[in-house]
């Protein structure tokens, strides 16, 4: 008798023009995709730390807003220019035509010799020779 209820069970849940067996495959994988789901933290996934970074990122942001107004609250005349104890060069005047500035001179590559030929009486590849090492 309970052979014939797991076989309305699996009757019920099979899919036209299928094995009678798929319907219940896919309704077991399907309830285990939905545990695992339900059972697995949002820190797995890691939306618990990059909230949390985004969190520090929107806090050092306010720290600098805040700093920002207070700056713009100070009196235009207690703000001082910092004395620069570096010298800096003028720029260069846009006036003046590029011929009057020193050129520097380019350095060119050395030119590599000629390809040398063996001349007619040389053989072109040194062959092994067959008495070498000489023996005394």
């Amino acid at each position: 008798m309970e052979m014939d209820g797991v076989r309305n069970i699996v009757a019920s849940l099979s899919i036209p023009g299928m094995p009678e067996w798929t319907g219940l495959l896919l309704l077991c994988l399907g309830l285990l995709c939905a545990a695992a789901f339900l059972l697995m933290p949002f820190s797995v996934f890691g939306v618990k730390a990059r909230l949390e970074a985004l969190e520090v990122q929107l806090d050092e942001i306010q720290g600098e807003l805040r700093e920002m107004a207070l700056r713009l609250q100070e009196p235009a005349l207690s703000r001082r220019p910092a004395a620069s104890t570096e010298e800096w060069a003028e720029p260069p005047t846009r006036g003046l035509p590029a011929m009057t500035a020193p050129r520097e001179s380019r350095i060119t590559p050395p030119v590599p010799p000629p390809a040398a030929w063996p001349e007619a009486g040389q053989p072109r590849r040194a062959e092994p020779r067959l008495d070498w090492p000489r023996q005394k």
